[in-house]
Parts: C-alpha cells; structure tokens; sequence
C-alpha cells in the first residue's frame, strides 16, 4: 500500500507544476501578471534577432508544453521543468539582476527535481 502522505505531497508538486508553467506561458502572450521582457538580461537581450516580446513568447510556448510534459510524463517533465528554471534562474544571476527572484526559481527548481525523484515510487 502506498504511503498517503507521500503520494499527497507528490500530487501537489505534479499538479503545481502542471499549471504555473501552464499560466506564466499563457502570460507571456499578455503580460497581464507582469512585463516579462523586463527580466530578459539586458546583455543577451542585445543579441536577440527579435524584440524581447516576442523572445518571451517564444519562452511562454515553451513552458506550456514543460507544463504539459509534467502532466502527461511526470518524472520527465519534472527534469525538464527543474532544468528550465535553473537556466533562468542562472542568466539572473549572471546579470545580478533580480536575485529574488532566480533564488525562488532555484527553490522551485529543486521541488521539481524532487517530484521527477518521487515519482517513480509513487506511480509504480
């Protein structure tokens, strides 16, 4: 028998997972939550071949689909999500612009990673 608590705090994770990517992708289509192009590292803003607006929609289709993943293939869509936000989380920090912000996406890198790890005890 599975450990309730356990499979508790894995659907959490699963099911958080599945619709903040979800939304903050939906977002990036109309900045209703925030201005996202603001949290593009003005130097590699420079090198875009395109406005930031649209670099950022790009990033919103992107998360849609990890938020997908998670839902349909937990356990990889975890990694995905964990390695998505350790990127960002990492271009923050390398322009030491919004530092707040990269650690919680660090914090949320490290639940992501932790549900990809569970997931296989908890689904099998």
């Amino acid at each position: 028998m599975e450990n309730q608590p356990v499979k508790q705090a894995f659907n959490l994770l699963k099911y958080t997972f599945v619709v903040v990517p979800i939304v903050a992708g939906a977002d990036k289509f109309t900045n209703l939550l925030t201005n996202w192009a603001q949290y593009i590292n003005p130097s590699f803003a420079g090198m875009l071949p395109f406005s930031g607006n649209a670099f950022m929609m790009i990033v919103g289709v992107i998360e849609i689909v990890a938020g997908i993943i998670v839902l349909k293939k937990t356990e990889i869509g975890g990694y995905i999500v964990a390695a998505w936000l350790t990127v960002v989380a990492l271009t923050l920090l390398l322009g030491f612009n919004y530092v707040d912000v990269a650690v919680r996406d660090l914090v949320m890198a490290i639940a992501a990673f932790s549900m990809a790890k569970i997931s296989k005890a908890v689904t099998a």
